[in-house]
């Protein structure tokens, strides 16, 4: 398993090639790539992540456990960036491996689903308007829910 929390970008490609290092039984890689959207409305000039060390990396491992126990998951990586970003950046991947795709494809929604509500990251938007703390979506919440 890997779990990542950086400033510094990444790599999918990188990602995944460690993943797969040496395996055989992976017939299912399925990743999820997050990127910091403009607001079109105010246009966003920076988006700020902060998170509370090592609570963030337990609660990531427990979100890809729980996953591991409704799917046959093989590995899974999630990368999740923190500090300053700007519109296009990449924020977070999520990259699953399994023998058959469709758990594959599962445990990477349910992971993101997770991950949008149950993961300790804090947001603070800058835009034209100025500064905000951005708050949970009930959209988000729905999606976790219909686990």
């Amino acid at each position: 398993m890997i779990i990542k929390v950086q400033q510094q970008d990444f790599d999918i490609a990188e990602v995944n090639r460690e993943l797969l290092a040496g395996r055989s039984d992976v017939g299912a890689v399925s990743s999820f790539i997050g990127l910091v959207r403009d607001m079109p409305m105010n246009r966003l000039e920076t988006m700020t992540l902060e998170h509370y060390p090592g609570m963030t990396e337990k609660s990531l491992q427990k979100i890809v456990e729980s996953a591991s126990q409704r799917w046959e998951i093989l590995d899974c990586a999630i990368v999740h960036r923190v500090g300053e970003l700007k519109p296009a950046d990449q924020i977070v991947l999520v990259s699953v491996l399994s023998a058959h795709r469709k758990a594959a494809f599962s445990a990477c929604e349910f992971i993101m689903d997770y991950l949008k509500t149950e993961a300790p990251f804090w947001k603070k938007e800058t835009d034209s308007q100025g500064e905000n703390w951005v708050d949970a979506k009930e959209s988000d919440t729905e999606a976790k829910n219909r686990w």
